[in-house]
């Protein structure tokens, strides 16, 4: 697998992470707070709109579909513009389809893939050592507005990856920004669909 490939899968399954509504909390708003937050949360789905920079491409790249979580380790990206194309992950299987073909792979054959994974997994259970193991996180703001800061601690995750900023407010997420190493980066607008706070309203 290329370096571009291996970029593509990065920004992908943080996409598929990414899409998640956290449960609102009425006070003491810190990582703790956020983490307790993604523990209470076994599912979600959303829709996505994506807009990406790559050094050599002219003009951003853009695509837009929908993305799936389930617990334990199941992550969904389903693009439906430009191209229909779907990555699933499940446990350390990859499968990736695009028209008449599927491409099938392991994490354990990705390093920093599967460091990356370890992290995800993570977060979504609510287990902020483990998160913090593998990236500097910072939160700030508060819960009417927080940014999320995750710098990666292991090496080769980091020689690809720079930094992710999850942006969101009360329990969505409205935002997730990657930035590569060498000037590729990803921004991508998140609208959950099945939020707790939505269903209130």
């Amino acid at each position: 697998m290329n370096a571009r490939d291996r970029r593509r899968l990065l920004l992908g399954l943080l996409a598929a992470a990414a899409g998640q509504a956290l449960p609102a909390r009425a006070q003491g708003f810190d990582l703790q707070a956020l983490m307790q937050g993604m523990a209470a949360r076994k599912s979600g789905q959303a829709r996505f709109t994506e807009e990406r920079i790559v050094h050599g491409v002219e003009g951003p790249l853009t695509s837009s579909g929908t993305l799936a979580f389930t617990a334990p380790d199941r992550f969904e990206r389903h693009t439906l513009h430009p191209v229909k194309e779907s990555m699933i992950l499940e446990g350390q299987s990859l499968v990736l389809r695009r028209g008449d073909r599927t491409r099938r792979t392991e994490l354990d054959a990705i390093p920093e893939l599967g460091a990356l994974m370890a992290a995800l997994r993570a977060t979504l259970g609510g287990d902020a050592a483990q998160l913090q193991k593998h990236f500097r996180a910072t939160l700030a703001g508060t819960e009417s507005r927080w940014v999320l800061r995750l710098v990666p601690l292991d090496a080769g995750l980091a020689r690809q990856l720079s930094q992710i900023e999850i942006v969101g407010r009360a329990n969505d997420l409205h935002s997730i920004a990657l930035q590569m190493q060498g000037g590729d980066r990803s921004l991508m607008l998140i609208e959950p669909l099945d939020s707790p706070s939505r269903a209130a309203q």
